[in-house]
C-alpha cells in the first residue's frame, strides 16, 4: 500500500454557542476549520479534522510510502521543519498529517484508533468545559446543568477579569454539577492573564470559598519558575502546556517541577507527539488531561494512555461538516464504539453547504492577547460581555 494524493477542504462555520475567555472575553461564534484526506492506492484515506496549506510542503516526505511507517513519517517531519523549528502553519501541518495517518492505520486494520493503540477500555472520563467567559449566568448554568444530566460531575470555568465575578460564576457551576455529586470537582482557567504575583493573590482568595481541583495557565506557558510559584502557594494543582508544540517543550516543566498536570492534545505534533509527551509524563508520574476538538477523537487517544485523568469536553456544535463523531456521554464518561479510525465520518454535502454558504464576516478567534495582560487588570469594555 502507498499513499498517493492528499486534499485539504476549508470552511467556515457558526457555532451552537459562543466562545470566549479573559483574552477575548466577547466571544465568537464564527470560526474557521478544515479537513485534510490523505488517499492511497487501495481506496482507503484517512482523516484529520485540520490541515493547511503548508500541508503541500510536507507531503512530499510521505508521497509513495506505507502509510503504516507513522513513526518515521513523524520523525522526517520534524527533521524537517528543524530550521524554523515545529511552530505556526508547518506544525499544523504536521499535526494534521500524523493525525490522518493514525486515522488511516485503523482503518486499514479495520478497527477503532483506541482498539489501534492497545487499548481494551473504550471509554474515556470527561469534565465539562464552558469557554464562556461570554455567557451569562443563566446560560452557564443550563449548559453545566445539561452536563450534570449526563453524570458529568466535573467542570471548568473561564476567570481571569474580574475576582468578584468569577467567585459567582464559579459558585454557579459548582450550583450546577452539585446534581451529579455532592463534591463536584471544579477547575478555574485563566489563560495566561495573569502575573505569578496576582495569580497566587487571586487563586488563594477563590480558595476561601471553593476547593479548586486544578488552576489551568495561571500564567505564562513558557515560566516554569513562576509556575512552580504558583503550585507552591495555592492549594490546587497548577495545570498548564496546552499551547507548547511538542514534547521537548515540555522539558522545562517536568524537570522544573513546574507543573502537577500537564494538558496535552494532538495538536502538540499529532498523535505521536501526544503519545511521547504522555509517556514522559508518566515516567515522573504526573498526570495528563486531554483538550477539547472537534469531535471528541482525542478520547481515541486518552483511553490508551495510563496516566490520564480526564479529557475536556465543550460540545459548542463544531460537526456540522460531520455525519457522524464520538459524542455518547453517560455517567461522567464519554463512551467509544467500534467505527474505524478517529470515530469521525464527512458527509461531503454538508461540507459543500457549509462551503458555499455566505457569511459577511470574520471570525475573531484566534483572538490574541488581551491588552494589559499580566502586568495589569483590565475591566470589561463596553460591549464585551453580556453578563445578567
Amino acid at each position: 500500500m502507498k499513499i498517493t494524493d492528499f486534499r485539504v477542504e476549508k470552511y467556515q462555520q457558526i457555532m451552537d454557542r459562543p466562545l470566549g475567555d479573559s483574552n477575548g472575553p466577547s466571544g465568537d461564534d464564527l470560526i474557521n476549520s478544515s479537513i485534510l484526506w490523505i488517499n492511497t492506492d487501495e481506496g482507503i484515506s484517512g482523516q484529520a479534522p485540520m490541515g493547511n496549506d503548508y500541508v503541500e510542503n510536507l507531503f512530499q516526505l510521505i508521497e509513495g510510502k506505507d502509510p503504516r511507517e507513522i513513526f518515521t513519517h513523524w520523525k522526517n517531519m520534524i527533521d524537517f521543519v528543524f530550521k524554523a523549528g515545529d511552530e505556526g502553519e508547518a506544525h499544523g501541518a504536521l499535526s494534521a498529517i500524523d493525525i490522518a495517518l493514525w486515522d488511516l492505520k485503523s482503518k486499514i486494520y479495520g478497527e477503532p484508533l483506541w482498539k489501534t493503540l492497545g487499548s481494551d477500555d473504550p471509554k474515556c472520563k470527561i469534565y465539562a468545559s464552558d469557554i464562556g467567559y461570554n455567557l451569562s449566568d443563566q446560560e452557564l448554568f443550563d449548559f453545566f446543568d445539561g452536563m450534570a444530566e449526563k453524570g458529568v460531575d466535573s467542570g471548568k470555568v473561564k476567570i481571569g477579569i474580574s475576582t468578584e465575578d468569577d467567585v459567582r460564576r464559579i459558585g454557579v457551576v459548582h450550583e450546577a454539577l452539585s446534581k451529579a455529586s455532592k463534591r463536584p470537582k471544579i477547575m478555574v482557567d485563566s489563560n495566561e492573564y495573569w502575573s505569578v504575583k496576582y495569580a497566587i493573590q487571586t487563586i488563594s482568595k477563590i480558595e476561601e470559598k471553593f476547593d479548586i481541583f486544578w488552576a489551568e495557565e495561571p500564567v505564562r506557558r513558557w515560566d516554569y519558575k513562576g509556575l512552580r510559584l504558583v503550585s507552591e502557594n495555592i492549594k490546587a494543582a497548577v495545570s498548564t502546556g496546552e499551547n507548547l508544540n511538542n514534547v521537548g517543550d515540555f522539558y522545562s516543566l517536568i524537570s522544573n517541577q513546574a507543573a502537577d498536570i500537564l494538558n496535552v492534545s494532538t495538536y502538540q505534533s499529532g498523535v505521536t507527539g501526544l503519545k511521547q509527551i504522555s509517556n514522559i509524563a508518566y515516567a515522573f508520574e504526573l498526570p495528563v488531561t486531554t483538550m477539547n476538538c472537534i469531535g471528541n477523537y482525542n478520547a481515541q487517544i486518552a483511553s490508551a494512555i495510563p496516566n490520564h485523568v480526564m479529557m475536556e469536553v465543550v460540545d459548542p456544535g463544531r460537526e456540522q461538516a460531520y455525519s457522524k463523531w464520538n459524542d455518547n456521554i453517560e455517567d461522567g464518561f464519554l463512551h467509544l464504539d467500534d467505527t474505524p479510525g478517529l470515530g469521525l465520518i464527512v458527509d461531503e454535502n454538508k461540507l459543500k453547504k457549509l462551503q458555499s454558504a455566505k457569511i459577511n464576516r470574520k471570525a475573531k478567534a484566534p483572538w490574541g492577547r488581551r491588552k494589559g495582560a499580566g502586568l495589569y487588570i483590565k475591566g470589561f469594555a463596553k460591549g464585551e460581555v453580556k453578563w445578567k
